[in-house]
């Protein structure tokens, strides 16, 4: 097989490119900043990038382009007429980012349960002062979208002695899941919630899929996390929701625009803990991508099955 040009737009540590020459010997590959790539980008065979770049500017310079590959799962923001009219296929990291994400969902359950979103704020104030704590243990945990991401914190929350409950749209039988509801049946499975997680991909048909009605059919006990895409919120009912004490806090670590304007009330609010769409870092992040990546170039090199191939009409 003739030599593959691999166009990288990020760093990669020594360990990352012998780990893909281990599985694809004959392989150039080529780390540059993004607005160095047009440079190298006429000769490459392979483009990988991160699903939030905007790549428009090199597809038209590269005749020879057969593979995209995204080191984040989300692809929405590479997903455009180019894009699409492309002859490239196109491939996410889909299935690394598990771990970390789940472990977030976990920290903040336990910061509300143990009142930590307000302890914080009386250490800042130097009060010695209580305020309501409670458990994990025995509540319900909804989760919204049961990909690689959802079932890991559904493992993760069953093991911590939780009810889990997920709404999906194929059944299925899952091993943590104590009951899957179908998307029409949303409502009934936030009203037994006491933790509601979104999981779910940002798709035509998945923006804004919580307003106001469906905060008012959750708890007023209940806690709202997103570690999905801010969009699939309407954030100015969340908002409202949390102004008029529809659920008891939110949890968000992505907005409907990042970064989080100044002017915003949540970050006012002692009933939400706000993070800067990171729940998904971790040291380990591009050694998994990596890995991930190597072995598709494996199965590219040898024209066999891609995984993860998103449907570039579809989104996913």
């Amino acid at each position: 097989m003739p030599t593959l040009n691999i166009v990288v737009l990020n760093k990669l540590a020594e360990r990352h490119l012998t780990a893909i020459k281990n599985i694809v010997p004959l392989s150039n590959i080529i780390t540059v900043e993004q607005e160095d790539a047009v440079n190298y980008i006429a000769d490459c065979d392979i483009l990988v990038a991160w699903g939030w770049m905007d790549i428009r500017p090199l597809l038209s310079s590269a005749p020879n382009l057969k593979w995209i590959h995204s080191l984040s799962a989300g692809v929405e923001n590479m997903i455009t007429p180019e894009l699409q009219s492309a002859a490239a296929i196109l491939t996410n990291s889909k299935g690394i980012h598990g771990i970390p994400v789940s472990e977030h969902v976990l920290a903040l359950m336990l910061a509300f349960s143990r009142g930590l979103n307000y302890f914080v704020r009386h250490q800042i104030d130097k009060q010695w002062k209580r305020a309501h704590v409670d458990e994990i243990h025995g509540k319900t945990i909804g989760i919204v979208g049961l990909g690689s991401i959802g079932r890991e914190i559904a493992k993760k929350a069953k093991g911590l002695g939780m009810d889990v409950v997920a709404v999906k749209r194929q059944p299925t039988t899952e091993l943590f899941v104590d009951k899957l509801f179908a998307p029409e049946a949303l409502d009934e499975m936030l009203s037994v919630s006491d933790f509601v997680v979104a999981a779910l991909p940002l798709l035509p048909d998945t923006k804004e899929y919580f307003k106001l009605e469906q905060f008012a059919a959750m708890k007023k006990s209940a806690y709202f996390i997103n570690i999905a895409r801010g969009g699939i919120v309407r954030e100015a009912d969340l908002i409202t929701a949390l102004k008029d004490g529809l659920i008891k806090g939110a949890g968000l670590d992505v907005f409907e625009h990042e970064p989080l304007s100044e002017d915003s009330p949540l970050w006012d609010m002692p009933n939400v803990i706000l993070t800067p769409h990171l729940a998904a870092l971790s040291p380990y992040y591009l050694d998994r991508a990596v890995k991930l990546f190597a072995e598709n170039l494996g199965r590219f090199a040898k024209n066999d099955e891609m995984q993860n191939l998103i449907d570039k009409i579809k989104g996913y």
